[in-house]
């Protein structure tokens, strides 16, 4: 949540919308009757190959390094609030720090007792609080002061963003509320199956989509990728009239009574090829307008009073208002709500290298929706069994004996409302096994099994049509010649 002082409140200057320009310099350029895309000179992003990196998260083909072509855009116009919009890094941003292969693990507890045995910290993907222990911990790690509290750490030896939620020191020890992690060459999203991936409102990393300081003197007329932003409670959907979140976020804010606004967390929020960039004087706030228009901006969280914040990297010293308020800025920020519409659909994405990238974000939308989390019983034999929740599996420890452990408690299956199976649809279930484990998924409807998969070992699968009101047992059982693991894999079937 973002709050701004109070002396912020100004008189807001109606906004301008001005007549169509061209595609801005630099970029791809829509032929609006064939809708193809002619990649002009500087419209491929030239640092693409450096992406799953700490300065260039995630991979070319993640939704926030692709750019639409011809998007659709719907009708609500972000309201005004008590304050004016804002671009700022500060209480209510993050900063983003870089461990070395040389750091020293880190242990983050929950915020009560002494106690570390006792004293969790939430991890969502995990299914159950834990004590949160780092491989690596940067030096000079500061939350952002907000009450969330923010801070993102990412370890390039494991090529894992951490990020945290409420983390703080105290009296020598760290501690958190919430933890989750995410892979920085991945799509920088949740997926069904991990269902949270990230401290901010859906599942993201408070780090994704964030303005870097090494962006923003680069020279380059746009940010290469999408912006995060949020919205006040009068902008965002309470899930009622329509979704609270869609894809791609997987999560949404907790308290959606309040929200009174049609725009779902999740959404992407574009200006439309008409707004007119060049009546914006600053170039600092012009370089943003222009990234609306071609990358546009994720809602990823909800604020106090603000009809939009775009969030810039701690310590990065980006001031729209250095020398205090200006009300021209102002009535130009203002402009740009007046703006900016939500996306539909697109008829096409290009990534970061000029390529089509529409198959790779299809793929997207059909991913696994089964996790491995527990809680597990052991059923027979002696070997202990626990989930790794970096690679989805069920791990257990070396045996010469068959052990047996069943999850019966459908916490594997998906909360993600967007990704939850219908009734009737077509699926491939197919399991991934070391050393000799095996997986099996029994669907029950109504006490009555309606289907049964069998034991399945590494490579194998099988097709199934979803019964009405299925809940999901998954029975796993080790290998007998050492260590074993196995994964579930249930997509759509082609």
């Amino acid at each position: 949540m973002t709050f701004l002082s109070s002396t912020m409140i100004r008189r807001i200057i109606p906004p301008m919308i001005c007549a169509s320009i061209a595609a801005c310099d630099g970029h791809a350029a829509v032929d609006a009757q064939t809708a193809t895309v002619a990649v002009q000179p500087g419209a491929v992003d030239t640092n693409a190959s450096a992406h799953g990196t700490y300065l260039r998260p995630y991979s070319a083909t993640s939704l926030w390094n692709v750019r639409p072509v011809k998007p659709v855009f719907g009708t609500f116009v972000i309201p005004r609030s008590r304050y004016f919009p804002t671009v700022t890094s500060g209480a209510y941003s993050t900063g983003v720090f870089l461990a070395s292969s040389s750091d020293k693990p880190m242990t983050v507890v929950g915020r009560g007792s002494s106690d570390t045995a006792t004293n969790t910290v939430s991890d969502p993907d995990n299914g159950a609080a834990r004590v949160i222990t780092l491989p690596r911990w940067p030096a000079g790690v500061l939350p952002a002061t907000g009450t969330d509290g923010h801070a993102d750490i990412v370890d390039p030896v494991t090529n894992t963003i951490h990020s945290f939620w409420q983390l703080k020191q105290n009296d020598g020890r760290w501690t958190a509320a919430l933890y989750s992690w995410s892979n920085l060459a991945g799509t920088g999203w949740g997926d069904p199956a991990h269902y949270y991936q990230g401290a901010r409102a859906v599942g993201v990393p408070a780090s994704a989509g964030l303005i870097r300081k090494h962006e923003i003197k680069d020279g380059l007329p746009v940010y290469h990728h999408a912006l995060a932003l949020s919205l006040a409670h009068n902008a965002l959907s309470n899930g009622v009239n329509g979704p609270a979140y869609i894809f791609p976020a997987t999560s949404a804010d907790n308290t959606l009574t309040t929200n009174t606004g049609a725009i779902p967390e999740g959404a992407l929020l574009m200006l439309p090829p008409g707004f007119d960039t060049g009546a914006i004087d600053d170039p600092k706030l012009r370089k943003i307008a222009e990234t609306l228009k071609v990358y546009g901006a994720y809602v990823v969280d909800r604020n106090d009073g603000t009809p939009f914040v775009i969030y810039v990297e701690n310590d990065a010293g980006f001031h729209l208002m250095r020398t205090g308020w200006d009300n021209k800025i102002a009535s130009q920020l203002d402009t740009i709500r007046a703006g900016l519409r939500q996306v539909t659909s697109a008829q096409a994405w290009i990534d970061a290298k000029g390529n089509d990238a529409s198959a790779a974000i299809k793929a997207q939308r059909n991913m696994n929706i089964l996790s491995m989390r527990g809680p597990w019983q052991q059923q027979a034999g002696t070997a202990a069994a626990s989930y790794d929740t970096a690679t989805q599996r069920l791990v257990f420890d070396a045996t010469i004996t068959k052990t047996m452990y069943v999850n019966s408690n459908n916490t594997g299956m998906t909360r993600v409302s967007w990704a939850v199976p219908k009734a009737g649809a077509k699926f491939t279930f197919s399991v991934s096994a070391t050393g000799g484990a095996a997986l099996r998924m029994q669907l029950n409807t109504n006490g009555q099994i309606t289907f049964d998969s069998k034991d399945l070992k590494d490579g194998q699968s099988v097709n199934l049509t979803w019964p009405a009101s299925a809940k999901v047992t998954l029975i796993a059982t080790s290998g007998t010649k050492g260590a074993s693991s196995v994964r579930a894999n249930l997509v759509l079937a082609p």
